[in-house]
């Protein structure tokens, strides 16, 4: 937990000045007491007033008091922290890239098998109260598990995953965000080719009228997040960014994880090459644009690390909350243990 950046009710932090009001106080009544002390005839009998009013313990359980009232009155001013909580996320959406680059052997033994065996860890790290969802993307994107607790369900559609031509990166996010927001009306097809879009037949039901969508703030839905991995380019489908705002103005994160090669090379598959080259700037604005983070695997072991990171960050969430209840126990504690020391030692209250 870090210190206390803002307060709810600033106003009340005025009543602080109480608290060098009330060590004044103190102060004047330790003098008034040791000068009645001197006015008696005997030094003995003034020892005995005094009693051990020079001991460090007959100053402690007051010292105590004084934290436990500026702790009140901070707790009366309703602080705000940032503190590690529990995360409430109720789904992941897992979107992984399944284009033809996906074959290249420059991550052992395939990128497409360390990118399967890196999902599948991860379901084992994720909480089982928590859904995953599945969505596979190349020249077009598909939900090939919808969201659901059977852990066995979703190992197995990772297994059948298929090559494809194309990377519709854009498209992969929207597919997830459709299964998250099904009665918002996203179509993939719509928003590529546009309402007349090629090979509608005339026999399709009208589409749904699309519910209004009022826009929050970028990362505030905590319910759901979606994992984006891929190791190219867009190359088709929907635009990355537009699909980027999309899930910004739903609230939602997009956690996208580049695999393979940034510089770009020549991979060979079966007599034939292709030109890879990460688009690193464009992974990185979607994880700006929607308030989560890009992460680089350049190797298995670091999309198995990468995969590690992300189920912390999707179990344990860093928030600002309001701490006033913690200062308020920490204050009422720390009166009791100055009453305590005090009946202990002197037989009597602070």
């Amino acid at each position: 937990m870090t210190l206390p950046l803002s307060f709810l009710w600033p106003q009340f932090l005025w009543l602080l000045l109480a608290v060098p009001l009330l060590v004044l106080i103190y102060v004047w009544l330790l003098r008034r007491k040791r000068k009645l002390a001197l006015r008696l005839g005997s030094v003995a009998i003034a020892r005995q007033a005094l009693g051990a009013g020079l001991h460090w313990r007959r100053h402690l359980p007051p010292a105590v008091f004084l934290l436990a009232v500026a702790l009140g009155l901070l707790a009366a001013a309703r602080p705000l922290a940032v503190v590690t909580l529990p995360s409430d996320h109720a789904t992941v959406m897992l979107a992984i890239d399944v284009s033809l680059s996906m074959r290249a052997t420059d991550i052992q033994p395939s990128r497409i098998v360390a990118a399967q065996e890196a999902a599948k860890a991860f379901l084992k790290e994720l909480p089982r109260n928590v859904k995953v969802g599945i969505v596979s993307f190349a020249g077009t994107a598909q939900v090939v598990q919808p969201a659901t607790l059977q852990r066995e369900d979703l190992v197995a559609a990772i297994d059948r995953f298929q090559l494809q031509r194309g990377t519709a990166v854009g498209s992969g996010i929207v597919v997830a965000l459709a299964e998250l927001f099904p009665d918002h009306g996203l179509d993939v097809g719509e928003m590529t080719y546009g309402n007349g879009r090629r090979g509608k037949s005339i026999d399709e039901a009208p589409a749904k009228p699309k519910k209004e969508v009022v826009p929050v703030e970028p990362g505030s839905y905590t319910s759901a997040a979606i994992v984006l991995l891929t190791d190219g380019r867009r190359t088709t489908g929907v635009d990355p960014q537009e699909a980027a705002m999309l899930a910004a103005n739903r609230g939602v994160k997009v956690y996208s994880i580049g695999l393979g090669t940034v510089s770009g090379e020549v991979a060979g598959f079966e007599g034939w090459s292709m030109y890879l080259k990460l688009d690193e700037p464009s992974l990185k604005a979607i994880a700006n644009t929607t308030r989560a983070e890009y992460f680089y695997a350049g190797n298995a072991d670091a999309l198995r690390t990468v995969y590690e990171k992300l189920g912390t960050r999707l179990q344990l969430e860093r928030k600002e909350t309001e701490v006033s209840a913690l200062l308020a126990l920490a204050s009422a504690a720390l009166a009791l243990l100055a009453a305590g020391l005090s009946l202990l030692w002197f037989n009597r209250i602070v």
